[in-house]
């Protein structure tokens, strides 16, 4: 009876395999693996791994701030400061040509809480907290102080102190300053965001009250920040934010009588 073949097992074994020497590849594993051999290409993988931390980071520090794990004060303080480094990266044209978005970045690099689950959920991303902040551009302090304040049963609120003339004043200086800026058809992103910036960051220095229209210089925020630095306001768009501006100027005028 003539004898079956062996059969070889189903993946090769130390005892089965025969490296072929001519086509070993040579690999020093003492070696950096780098990304690409061209500095430009170096810098800006560089630059979309610097987003990809900042984005895990502002997530765990929101969740941190939610559950009273930090305070305010130093919250606003590295939130701002994230905030900043992220502006700052992508003011880099290449870079921001790539970034595209936020939503464009989490989708092309699998961004979700600093977890890469199984390839058919590898793009369905999270961090909303992160996405929401960066879309908002402002910590949650300055942007909702109201409700910043009452985040927590746990904690017990400080009693605010009266604000004193000098904040009264530069608040309402920075109204003016801005609404100077657009009668002099300043309509361009990098013109009128930071000055809106100023503007309620003075406001929650004298109230952290929801006053009449207040939530319409959070929404221009929101709508500057989405627009390119050299990108301008069309001019329907500059009159109803003309009109929305003097609106909350009257209604942090009325927190003060």
């Amino acid at each position: 009876m003539t004898a079956s073949p062996r059969q070889r097992p189903y993946a090769p074994t130390p005892h089965s395999y025969l490296p072929n020497p001519t086509l070993t590849a040579k690999i020093n594993l003492d070696e950096e693996v780098k990304l690409s051999d061209f500095a430009g290409e170096r810098d800006l993988y560089d630059s979309l791994a610097e987003i990809y931390s900042i984005i895990i980071t502002l997530d765990g520090l929101e969740k941190a701030y939610i559950k009273d794990s930090i305070p305010e004060a130093d919250y606003t303080k590295l939130c701002n400061r994230l905030l900043n480094q992220y502006k700052s990266i992508l003011k880099d044209e290449a870079v921001l040509r790539e970034y595209v978005d936020i939503e464009s970045f989490k989708k092309k690099w699998g961004v979700s809480n600093g977890i890469f689950s199984n390839p058919d959920q590898l793009f369905k991303i999270e961090c909303p907290r992160a996405t929401e902040r960066l879309r908002v551009n402002l910590p949650v302090t300055i942007a909702e102080p109201s409700t910043s304040q009452h985040r927590s049963s746990n904690s017990s609120p400080q009693p605010r102190q009266a604000a004193t003339g000098s904040q009264i004043l530069l608040a309402t200086e920075n109204f003016i300053t801005f609404l100077d800026a657009l009668r002099l058809n300043m309509l361009s992103k990098d013109a009128l965001h930071p000055l809106l910036s100023e503007v309620i960051q003075a406001v929650n220095l004298v109230t952290t009250a929801d006053f009449e229209n207040r939530g319409k210089i959070i929404s221009w925020l929101i709508r500057l920040n989405g627009m390119k630095a050299t990108e301008e306001l069309g001019e329907e768009e500059a009159r109803q934010l003309t009109f929305d501006m003097d609106a909350a100027y009257a209604g942090f005028k009325a927190t003060l009588n």
